[in-house]
């Protein structure tokens, strides 16, 4: 009898410090100042359950977050609200050349993130991820590796290479959101859906750098968005190919005079040129004129173009729509 007592004290005091006590649905709090129940982003994501079968909310309070936050494969379902777009911003500051500790070799790109996704069905709503390093390289401020995300309402901030889409196969949504960089700032070879961004070119060089693989149809898909520039740069390309098959596609766009008239680059190799799928359809302003655009991009026919939806682009191995 005692000893049934003490396995059952025993298995009570193992759940009792098992127990997760923000295993619920509840929204957790994020404040910088202390008022929250979190003072980091990264401890709130921390806490939640792997494999989550419900939506977890950590709402972020008007601050900034000096952090580098890896949101692992294992939680799903997470949705970050930030307070305001403009006032609640995650930022941290590595470039390319950074020598990793203890080490002769540099960082290089891929670590440099300041945000890094691996989870699927995660969302961010109202929030600025930054990478504020000097120009001294390759600087990443989000860089993604799961399926089905959002970005809402949200601003992404840095130099050469901002946003990285880094799985290939992996399908994303920008709705609303303000996007700046100088150098291939939207690369990767993830399928992703821009609609009503603003996308702001720094310096002259390249939008875009998708690296598309040839057995998936489309790459990246700019749906009436708006390219603008800083004062003094007049000479940016809509894009380059990272890799041969790269998908881009600009589609009731707003292009400015930034943009240059060839529009696209072939990254110094002819062979491209075969294999690079760029095309255009209905863009205004004074980037968007077709005379003298690079003869080996497309200019889509109307019936194409209203081929194009978000269902079909998503619809890769499964249908998804956000």
């Amino acid at each position: 009898m005692r000893t049934t007592l003490l396995t059952l004290a025993l298995l009570c005091s193992m759940a009792a410090f098992s127990a997760n006590k923000y295993d619920n649905p509840d929204t957790l709090f994020v404040a910088r100042d202390g008022t929250g129940e979190f003072r980091n982003v990264g401890d709130a994501v921390e806490v939640c359950r792997a494999f989550m079968d419900y939506h977890k909310v950590i709402f972020v309070k008007k601050g900034v977050y000096k952090e580098k936050i890896i949101i692992p494969s294992w939680l799903d379902n997470i949705e970050i609200v930030g307070e305001d777009v403009e006032q609640t911003i995650i930022t941290f500051d590595d470039h390319a050349n950074v020598r990793l500790e203890g080490t002769e070799h540099a960082m290089g790109t891929f670590r440099t993130y300041t945000m890094k996704i691996e989870g699927n069905g995660i969302v961010l709503k109202n929030i600025t991820i930054e990478n504020n390093s000097a120009r001294l390289g390759q600087a990443v401020a989000l860089h993604t590796e799961g399926d089905r995300l959002q970005f809402i309402g949200c601003r992404f901030l840095g130099h050469q290479d901002t946003i990285y889409t880094g799985k290939a196969g992996t399908r994303i949504l920008f709705r609303d959101c303000y996007i700046e960089g100088t150098t291939d700032f939207i690369f990767g070879p993830s399928t992703v859906w821009f609609e009503g961004c603003t996308i702001k070119s720094k310096a002259n060089s390249y939008v875009t750098a998708a690296s598309t693989p040839a057995d998936i149809a489309f790459g990246y898909v700019f749906n009436r968005c708006r390219l603008i520039a800083d004062e003094g740069v007049d000479k940016v390309y809509l894009g380059r190919p990272w890799r041969p098959y790269a998908h881009t596609l600009f589609m009731h766009c707003e292009l400015g005079s930034h943009i240059r008239p060839e529009g696209w680059h072939n990254w110094g190799n002819e062979a491209n040129e075969k294999t690079a799928r760029y095309e255009e359809y209905d863009n205004s302003g004074p980037g968007a004129a077709k005379e003298q655009r690079a003869p080996w991009s497309r200019q889509l026919t109307k019936k194409e173009a209203q081929g194009i939806t978000m269902e079909r682009v998503f619809s890769i191995d499964n249908t998804w729509k956000p």
